[in-house]
């Protein structure tokens, strides 16, 4: 891993065996890192990024703005996603046991005791989330699985910091951030086939490339629309 700075912007490089080249900005800071073919000259990754100044200038300023959120209270008003659509959440109070539902195509209702802390409502909305991503990534898993004809051994949904997925290929073993339930449905799809290609190819090289074009060629554009969302 090499590090320049271009424009008072430190940028991570990393050469990868991959024919094309790849710019990403993170969160929860705005780190830029970009992955170049092996080939490429130091100077025309500067020059690169220099083509790219505007585009990073925006896509940093926008993780910024979306880390300097007002922390969730879990109260009606509060915007909340699901499945790459903007909610407003409306909390009901009710004696009952609590649960979530959607309310048409606007609300997020939220059911909850009136005594219940911020940290219940949390959990609450939080297992939600899990039951509807579970009952989205169920099908996708078996899909895929038989597409590529690869056999995952166990899947769960855990909530990760810095990864939308992972895979294990010793213990044929796949992690989906809980995070992925908030996101459009061809987002997951895209973590889905990204994790059970590694199965077949454990690298990000020109064979796992290979595989996600063959399969899902809009995995790009899937990539980079994930990529501006904070983990």
């Amino acid at each position: 891993m090499e590090r320049i700075v271009v424009n008072n912007i430190p940028i991570e490089v990393e050469y990868k065996k991959i024919k094309n080249i790849h710019l990403s900005v993170y969160p929860p800071n705005g780190r830029v890192h970009i992955s170049a073919p092996e080939t490429m000259k130091p100077d025309s990754v500067r020059l690169y990024v220099i083509s790219k100044l505007s585009w990073i200038s925006k896509q940093k300023e926008k993780v910024l703005q979306q880390e300097r959120q007002t922390p969730r209270e879990y109260v009606s008003g509060e915007n909340h996603y699901f499945k790459g659509q903007r909610y407003r959440l409306k909390v009901i109070y009710h004696k009952d046991i609590p649960r979530v539902e959607l309310g048409g195509k606007f609300f997020i209702n939220l059911y909850v005791r009136e005594d219940a802390t911020v940290a219940k409502r949390a959990e609450v909305l939080k297992e939600w989330y899990r039951k509807e991503l579970r009952e989205t990534l169920l099908p996708l898993v078996e899909k895929w699985s038989q597409i590529l004809n690869v056999s995952p051994k166990h899947w769960e949904i855990k909530q990760m910091k810095t990864r939308w997925g992972s895979c294990n290929t010793r213990t044929k073993r796949l992690l989906f951030n809980l995070e992925l339930a908030k996101k459009p449905t061809h987002c997951i799809e895209y973590i889905v086939v990204h994790e059970l290609a590694h199965l077949i190819e454990r690298q990000h090289n020109d064979r796992f490339i290979s595989i996600l074009n063959t399969h899902l060629p809009q995995w790009g554009v899937y990539r980079d629309e994930l990529n501006e969302f904070i983990v």
